[in-house]
């Protein structure tokens, strides 16, 4: 029996595309999208974001947790 595989939607990066310069700490609301529910940051397969833009995002969201505007750990 052979198994169907689903064909992979194209994923896009969300600051390319929507022409963002920056990734601001502050900006929590749009951090939150792209952390786990074990507050982990989620890695690039699986938010679509391309390799620049997920480096900054990683960064923003360090000095989030640092600032306390995003948990280390979840509640």
């Amino acid at each position: 029996m052979a198994t169907q595989t689903t064909p992979q939607r194209e994923k896009f990066c969300d600051f390319c595309v929507g022409a963002i310069k920056s990734i601001d700490y502050k900006n929590f609301q749009t951090l939150v999208r792209f952390t786990s529910s074990y507050a982990k940051i989620v890695p690039r397969r699986r938010s679509g974001v391309c390799a620049k833009h997920q480096r900054k995002l990683a960064q923003a969201i360090k000095r989030a947790r640092f600032m306390a505007l995003l948990p280390y750990i979840p509640k």
